[in-house]
């Protein structure tokens, strides 16, 4: 079954890729341990491994919380990892609704 929403909060959501200045140490590796990819976000409110939608931007695309970012962007910013520095450039700044997940 599809997994339900059990929480609605608006947020910011961003994009950031694996370039040196924008991560910490290895920027191939998300603070969860993880090798990133599609579907990876950081966020430093959620618990890590916590499911999320964007729906007003990607439908029913189901995001996982693996990576964190900067305290500078407080608890309601959320950070999509794209496979290149343009990309998550081009994506800009939204602010939209985000589902958290069941489970």
């Amino acid at each position: 079954p599809e997994p339900q929403p059990v929480r609605r909060i608006k947020v910011v959501v961003t994009g950031y890729s694996s370039t040196p200045w924008e991560t910490d140490g290895d920027p191939y590796l998300t603070a969860a341990g993880t090798w990133v990819k599609d579907g990876i976000v950081a966020n430093n409110y959620l618990a890590m491994g916590t499911k999320i939608r964007i729906p007003e931007i990607f439908g029913d695309k189901i995001f996982v919380v693996e990576d964190r970012m900067s305290w500078t962007k407080g608890n309601y910013h959320i950070d999509i990892w794209f496979p290149s520095y343009w990309e998550a450039l081009n994506f800009g700044a939204k602010r939209t609704y985000i589902e958290i997940l069941e489970g």
